[in-house]
């Protein structure tokens, strides 16, 4: 059996900025003192004029980010996620969101899965956070080829958005030729008992509860919403419709994420049993990566309970 391939998302997140420097000189990226853990080193080895380390000073950088991007440049601001969208919030929502400037915010070690750093490093708020700017674009890549092909689309996003990628390496689902679509969610697994809606690191995830669903002889589609922020709609009530009913499962806290979004669009348009899988209101704590994700159930054997539960709602 073939070994599978595992990266971080934050390693597409370099291939991807490294691309946009070799095709578009107006691209600039900035730092928090933290290149090497952002993967954002690998773009200053190679365009070191367009790179600017703003020092530990994750706010001061939004604010500069935001003054390079109304010159008419596009600009990458890196970060780990809880100082990027934490932080820094204020000058993100009012330098940034409010002028509607194309400043691409690469947030990085997202989720329970940034492991020992422990509960101050571990963002499980961001997407929340993130979700009541005005005009700001959501993007959680599954792995890090998808995290490559979302990059280098941002660039081409008219105004700002918030890109969000993890420290742990996970298994790459995707092929080199992947064409990244903004807004579109992917639908990897047809089914017609259960649908499971994943973001991130937990669509790999999502793909085992379906293999183990189906051997218990339960029929469950697994969709891949890498855009949070335009949300693909169309998607996620046709799987409604058919299927009725949901589990979302997301590295994020259940309340406010990708979970809060499928069920108030469910809400308002049809109505449907969902159950969501993340972690629940408390804070993290430090340990392995992998040991906390199933401490805190985020493992494909919750998705598959969740689904069972779900199910028996219909």
């Amino acid at each position: 059996m073939a070994e599978i391939k595992k990266m971080a998302t934050r390693d597409g997140y370099g291939q991807g900025l490294i691309e946009l420097g070799k095709t578009r000189d107006d691209i600039i990226v900035m730092d928090a003192d933290l290149a090497a853990a952002t993967k954002t080193g690998a773009f200053k080895k190679e365009f070191p004029e367009n790179f600017y380390n703003c020092g530990i000073a994750e706010q001061n950088m939004m604010s500069i980010a935001a003054g390079v991007a109304a010159t008419g440049k596009v600009v990458f601001a890196s970060s780990f996620a809880m100082f990027a969208a934490g932080r820094a919030f204020e000058q993100v929502r009012n330098s940034i969101g409010y002028p509607h400037l194309p400043v691409n915010i690469g947030a990085t070690h997202a989720g329970i899965s940034v492991g020992e750093d422990g509960a101050t490093h571990q963002c499980c708020e961001d997407i929340a956070l993130m979700r009541t700017i005005p005009g700001m674009t959501i993007i959680n890549p599954a792995d890090a080829v998808e995290a490559k092909a979302a990059t280098i689309a941002a660039a081409e996003i008219d105004g700002p958005v918030y890109l969000r990628f993890g420290r742990l390496a996970v298994p790459v689902i995707n092929y080199d030729n992947y064409k990244f679509e903004l807004g579109k969610g992917i639908n990897l697994v047809d089914g017609t008992d259960v649908t499971i809606v994943a973001t991130g690191l937990m669509v790999e995830r999502a793909l085992q509860a379906a293999d183990i669903l189906k051997e218990e002889g339960i029929s469950a589609r697994v969709i891949n919403i890498h855009t949070i922020k335009p949300l693909d709609e169309e998607i996620i009530l046709d799987a409604a419709k058919k299927t009725g009913a949901i589990v979302v499962a997301e590295e994020h806290s259940v309340i406010g994420g990708l979970g809060s979004a499928v069920c108030e669009l469910l809400a308002d348009k049809m109505p449907t049993p969902v159950k969501k899988v993340g972690v629940e209101d408390e804070f993290g704590t430090s340990g392995p990566a992998l040991d906390l994700l199933e401490m805190f159930g985020l493992g494909s054997k919750d998705i598959v309970k969740k689904a069972k539960e779900v199910i028996a709602m219909k």
